[in-house]
């Protein structure tokens, strides 16, 4: 196992991109996994496709079909909940919430590692969104790290789960992503919308935190800027 090899779970979103980019300023070696597991919108493995090409490193797509379920909107039929801003997001569990998701997501990028001989896996869960997701948390990341060595190799430790974005802000996200060479120009081909919208919809729970860490860092998302020369 080489402790300079890096699995990153990509889902194309902004926080995904960042710390791909992240990880391959401290990796010699970054494989990016993304993930189907029953989501309603393809367009956001589409966009981890894009930015893994653009990235230049090696990429695999998992299509575990509809293997999570639940009441939220991203994996059932259930409308999704619109807001005028940041400041009207309800508190509690958020309702895009899926059970087990990450839990899911870590064991296969466990996997992977263990298979490209990785010691390092990361991931773009932030303590900032943990209000709506328990799976965001550093003690729930201290956990897994734990489990999955013991449960992969017998020794507690053996992976290193990073997490860049734990402690920040979604300004500090994006001042962040200004700082390593390449990472806005992947960020023009993120997708973050929960609505699976291209121009993104504005007003879901991904979007309105999305556009208040730009609009905090005083940088126009270059997604928006990108469609706008596009008339997208």
């Amino acid at each position: 196992m080489k402790d300079n090899v890096a699995v990153v779970l990509l889902s194309g979103g902004q926080d995904s991109t960042t710390c791909l980019y992240w990880a391959k300023k401290r990796f010699t070696k970054v494989h990016a996994v993304s993930i189907g597991y029953g989501q309603k919108h393809a367009v956001e493995i589409n966009a981890a496709r894009k930015i893994a090409t653009m990235a230049e490193v090696s990429y695999e797509h998992i299509d575990l079909k509809k293997v999570l379920t639940g009441t939220s909107p991203l994996v059932s039929d259930n409308p999704l909940g619109k807001y005028e801003d940041a400041e009207s997001l309800p508190g509690g569990i958020e309702p895009t919430f899926v059970p087990a998701r990450n839990i899911l997501f870590l064991t296969i990028a466990a996997n992977r590692a263990a298979v490209h001989g990785a010691l390092n896996l990361v991931t773009g869960v932030c303590e900032e969104d943990f209000g709506g997701y328990p799976d965001c948390r550093r003690e729930f990341i201290d956990a897994m790290e734990n489990a999955l060595g013991l449960g992969i190799t017998g020794k507690s430790g053996h992976f290193k789960i990073h997490t860049p974005l734990m402690n920040l802000s979604k300004k500090e996200s994006v001042d962040l992503a200004v700082e390593i060479p390449g990472c806005l120009d992947a960020l023009s081909y993120s997708h973050t919308c929960y609505d699976g919208k291209v121009p993104p919809c504005g007003k879901c729970h991904a979007c309105l935190l999305r556009d208040r860490g730009f609009t905090d860092a005083g940088i126009k998302d270059p997604l928006i800027v990108r469609l706008s020369e596009e008339n997208v």
